[in-house]
């Protein structure tokens, strides 16, 4: 089975999300850290979610969330570094793997969205019971 390039970078994102987490803790840094951890983790998540999900409108609400999740993180990112908690030249690594991370989840959901899965209505299987096995 082939290496999926989404799922191998947002779990190593992952990763390096948790390390930028325990070095902000030993700042003293509790709340912005938190929200990096919760954002930042959650995109590898919905990433597997939606890769083993039901179906491909399923997979497709997952890799939305995980798009929104990636955009959030930017932000704390962001946020992190202009406020002095984290400094720029050392995590810039950090700030251009999430905005990649954040391109190619844009360019799954607008590619799955073009192929019409977005149309795709769930059906559900009718079971008819035959009484007749009871009888």
């Amino acid at each position: 089975m082939s290496e999926n390039i989404i799922e191998t970078k947002s779990y190593k994102f992952a990763i390096d999300i948790v390390n930028i987490y325990k070095e902000l803790q030993s700042k003293n840094e509790y709340v912005l850290s938190k929200q990096l951890l919760r954002s930042g983790t959650s995109i590898g998540a919905n990433v597997m979610e939606g890769l083993r999900g039901n179906s491909r409108k399923d997979f497709l609400f997952k890799m939305n969330i995980a798009l929104k999740e990636a955009n959030e993180t930017e932000y704390w990112i962001r946020l992190l570094i202009d406020t002095g908690y984290l400094n720029k030249k050392d995590n810039y690594k950090l700030i251009s793997d999430c905005k990649e991370i954040c391109r190619i989840l844009n360019s799954i959901v607008r590619t799955t969205k073009q192929n019409g899965v977005d149309r795709v209505e769930e059906q559900e299987e009718i079971y008819k019971f035959d009484w007749t096995l009871i009888e």
